[in-house]
Order: structure tokens, then C-alpha cells, then sequence
């Protein structure tokens, strides 16, 4: 069997190492930190159990890919349940919406907003599931390597209407303010401001109704632990506190560009400088940093420091993590607290970079679906404000606090009464935290911003532009951030990674 590295244990790079240790490499999965799963890593504090990062699972079914390509399945590895209803969104004026994926019931709860919408969300799904089936079905595993490979598809893109923006796409057929809200925050999920997206994310509305919103039962942590157990199960190799230093590179002769040999390690406690040799490498660690931190200037052509300056990044994330000594049985599991400015908020967060007054929020109960992350008669909660990333330059150690105290304010008001007195636990992430513990670039969470020039064959390519061998997985490549994204990066591998048996020539 022929080695292949892959940086990164996140979702994105124990998917990679899955597929090429069922393809025949000899797989060494490496994760700088001390537990698997990148930004889907846990938390335990006082009991409670805190899924760190992604937490809204769709597509189950390329989940289910990964457990078949060792002719296993994942119920015998881990739970997965539906979420009902998928979020419950909460207006400024003290209205609701609860989403769901059954088209009756989104009709009922659009006509009791605003009846003279009924038509036009309908039309609206109707051209979301037509993005859904070229963008997703069709695309999303298959590599954007070379210029042909977008204009084969730059007609379907005119045709849908890409060059909208997702925001705009739900104006033209949605008239009411607060139902384009509930049909253009989807963007968000993936790093991007409705306003400034390409409309083909409009297709996670469809996505969602399609295949629904689900959650592993144990948490996030128990779906990796699943998929760790399955690489290991396979052969594979997954090394903790193993942080790689510097992805090793050699000018190849006769060739234009230089190749990958391994990587070497990061010289701290008893890693000393290793190397490991390998002419696959996949990297599922940020995709600027991979280019600015692991890659020698020398042999970055495309990817420079200066190239990387200029791309569009996402938001970043303020994220506290908090338990309850009681339950709150009326909560759904997915509630989003929308604050009555849209437009504004997200500009001050994309573009001034500024910490606004007010927010917007994403709640998760996960202890309404699985009571065991929590002691009993307790919840365990994480409350998620986007925020601009690190070009914004908050000084957060002194903003942190009083930033948690608003918002938990504002949740006690808006659904969990009496919250800040019932609080036994807490725990504060913030962009600064994210960029210095896991090397995300300016703590921008999702990394690249996904508009239409830096989609597709505008991302940094699955197949490294500038290093023969060198490979990209996860969100700052195609198809972009996400769970169905990171995993669908994996998949594009397969269709580009070389078979084992001509890697190395004898």
C-alpha cells in the first residue's frame, strides 16, 4: 500500500482519509490537537458536553457513503434522528416561524405572515430545487480544475441565475420583510451575506426539504468518533497532537512544478521535528494557511501571500457555550432570534467591521433531542452571534464579556426565562480564539466568502494549482463550507487523487 497524509481531522479530512484508505493508500490522518474533529471538536465542563462547532447535520446520505465504502452502515455506529421543526425563528416583534421541511406546513406558516406570498414562495422552491439538482446533485463532486471545466457550466449558471445574489433571489418572488428573512439567512451557514452571495445557495432551502435536518445522537463528537472508528477499522492511522510544520516540497526534474515528498512536524514535546514521506497530501486545515504557514513562498506561483490578501472572507463567529441547572422544555432544538435591522446588521459585519449593538442569533438546545449531554434536570446550550472576523480588529478581551452579558440578556428576554440566574457553566469563543487555537486565518470561520467569483473553478482548486500531489479538502475549497460541503470536498478526491498503484514509479 502506497502512503498518503492528510492534514486535519475535521469532516472534511476524515472523509479524504476514509476514501483513500478504501481506495488502497496507506493512510496517516494527522490532527494537531489533542481529539479528532477539528471544528467539530467537544467540550466537557461541569458535566455538561458542548459540541464546539457544526451542529446542523443535512445530507445524512453522504454520511451514509462513507460507512458503505466498507461495506458497513452507520446505525451500528452512531444514531443519527431528525430535527422537527428543522428551526424555529423568532422576530423582533415577538412573531414566529416554524421551518420545517414539509411543504404544507412552510405554505401554512408563510400564508399566516403574509397570504399575498403563498405563490411566491412556491416559486421560489421551485427554482431552489432547480439550483439544488444542477449546483449540488450534479456538480458538487465534481472538480473545478481548469477554465473548461467552468464554461462547460457558465450556461446552467446564467440560466439560474447565479449572478443574483441569494437575498435578491427571494426579493423577486417574496414581498414580506420578515419572510425574506427566513428564506435568504441560509447563506449564512456557509460564510456568506445573503446580500452579497451568488443565489445558488439558495439551494440549501431545498436541500433541507429534500433530505432534512438531523442530529447524531451524543452530539457532533460521537458522529466523528464514528468516523474515526470506521478509518481505524479500515487500516487507517490517526495521530493526535501531531502538528504539522511545514508540508515538504522538492523541484521535480523535468517538471514545471515542484512536488510534494511529506510533511515534517511541528518540534514540541515528543515530536521532534518527524518526517513523514508521502506523494499524496491532503490538506483539510484552512486553506490560507495551508498556502501561507505550511508552503514555501519559492513554490507558490498562483496562491501568494498577495493573491490571499485580496479574496473576500468570511464572517467570524462569536460562540458561548453555557448549561442550566433547569430545562426548558417549550425551546425547539435550532431557534433563531432575528434582530429587526437585515441589511444593516450584516453590513456592519461583512463590510465596516463592526460590533454592532445589536445581533442576530443562533441558539442550540441540543438536550431537547438527547437529555445526556447534560446532567439530569440540566440543558446544555451554545448561542452563535456572527461577527466580523479579524480585519474588524476588536479588541475581544475586553469586549467578551460584556458582548456574552448582551446576548444572554437578550435570549432570557426572548425565550428562556429567567436564564442568567439558572447559568452554572460558561465558556466564550471568539474569532481571536479560533485563528490562534486552530490557525483559522483572521478567524474567519467558514474561510472563503462564497460569491460567484470565488465559487467553483474561482476557489482554490481540490487539486493544488501550485504543488504536484498536493490536495485540498474542506471549506476553502469546492464546493465550499458546510457539512454536505466539507464531505463533498472529500468526494471530488476521488474523482482526481491517482490510483495507488501509480503513485510512485519503480
Amino acid at each position: 500500500m502506497k502512503p498518503a497524509i492528510v492534514i486535519g481531522s475535521g469532516f472534511g479530512g476524515i472523509a479524504a482519509a476514509i476514501r483513500l484508505q478504501a481506495r488502497g493508500y496507506r493512510t496517516t490522518l494527522l490532527e494537531a490537537r489533542d481529539q479528532p474533529g477539528g471544528r467539530a471538536s467537544v467540550w466537557r465542563q461541569d458535566g455538561f458536553i458542548f459540541d464546539a462547532g457544526p451542529t446542523i447535520l443535512t445530507a445524512p446520505f453522504l454520511i451514509d457513503e462513507l460507512f458503505a465504502l466498507a461495506g458497513k452502515k452507520t446505525a451500528d455506529y452512531v444514531k443519527i434522528v431528525p430535527c422537527r421543526p428543522f428551526y424555529r425563528i423568532l422576530f423582533h416583534d415577538g412573531r414566529r416561524f416554524d421551518y420545517t421541511g414539509d411543504e404544507a406546513e412552510i405554505v401554512a406558516e408563510v400564508a399566516r405572515i403574509s397570504p399575498g406570498d403563498v405563490e411566491g414562495y412556491k416559486a421560489f422552491a421551485r427554482q431552489a430545487e432547480a439550483i439544488l439538482q444542477r449546483a449540488f446533485v450534479d456538480l458538487a463532486d465534481q472538480p473545478f480544475s481548469t477554465l473548461g471545466d467552468m464554461a462547460r457550466v457558465a450556461p446552467d449558471l446564467v440560466r439560474l441565475r447565479s449572478f443574483e445574489t441569494v437575498h435578491a433571489l427571494v426579493a423577486r418572488h417574496i414581498k414580506d420583510p420578515l419572510l425574506r428573512k427566513v428564506f435568504s439567512f441560509h447563506s449564512l451557514l456557509v460564510g456568506g451575506n445573503p446580500f452579497a452571495v451568488t443565489s445558488i445557495y439558495a439551494m440549501i432551502h431545498a436541500l433541507e426539504k429534500r433530505w432534512g435536518v438531523h442530529f447524531a445522537m451524543g452530539g457532533t463528537g460521537a458522529l466523528v468518533g464514528a468516523l474515526v472508528r470506521l478509518f481505524e477499522e479500515m487500516g487507517g492511522t490517526l495521530r493526535l497532537n501531531a502538528p504539522v510544520e511545514e508540508i515538504l516540497v522538492a523541484k521535480a526534474e523535468g517538471k514545471k512544478r515542484p512536488a510534494v515528498e511529506g510533511v515534517r512536524l511541528r518540534d514540541e514535546g515528543e515530536v521532534h521535528g518527524e518526517r513523514l514521506g508521502a506523494r499524496v497530501v491532503v490538506s483539510n486545515a484552512d486553506t490560507a494557511t495551508t498556502y501561507r504557514k505550511l508552503l514555501p513562498a519559492w513554490a507558490r506561483k498562483r496562491w501568494t501571500d498577495a493573491r490571499l490578501d485580496r479574496m473576500r472572507y468570511s464572517m467570524g463567529l462569536f460562540v458561548l457555550y453555557f448549561g442550566t441547572d433547569r430545562t426548558y422544555p417549550d425551546l425547539a432544538h435550532h431557534t433563531l432570534l432575528l434582530t429587526d435591522r437585515y441589511r444593516e446588521l450584516l453590513a456592519d459585519i461583512f463590510e465596516r467591521k463592526v460590533l454592532a449593538d445589536d445581533f442576530s442569533l443562533y441558539l442550540h438546545a441540543p438536550t431537547r433531542t438527547d437529555p445526556a449531554l447534560a446532567p439530569a434536570g440540566c440543558e446544555a446550550f451554545y448561542v452563535l452571534s456572527p461577527v466580523p472576523n479579524r480585519l474588524g480588529r476588536i479588541d475581544w478581551r475586553a469586549k467578551a464579556e460584556p458582548y456574552a452579558e448582551a446576548i444572554l440578556k437578550a435570549v432570557e428576554e426572548q425565550c428562556c426565562p429567567e436564564l442568567r440566574r439558572h447559568i452554572v457553566t460558561r465558556r466564550i469563543s471568539t474569532p481571536e480564539d479560533l485563528e490562534r487555537e486552530q490557525r483559522v486565518h483572521l478567524g474567519a470561520a467558514f474561510q472563503f466568502e462564497p460569491t460567484l467569483t470565488q465559487s467553483a473553478w474561482f476557489r482554490p482548486h481540490n487539486v493544488s494549482e501550485d504543488i504536484d500531489g498536493l490536495y485540498l479538502a474542506g471549506a476553502g475549497t469546492h464546493p465550499g463550507a458546510g457539512v454536505p460541503g466539507v464531505l463533498s470536498s472529500a468526494k471530488v478526491l476521488d474523482r482526481v487523487v491517482p490510483e495507488p498503484r501509480v503513485v510512485y514509479r519503480s
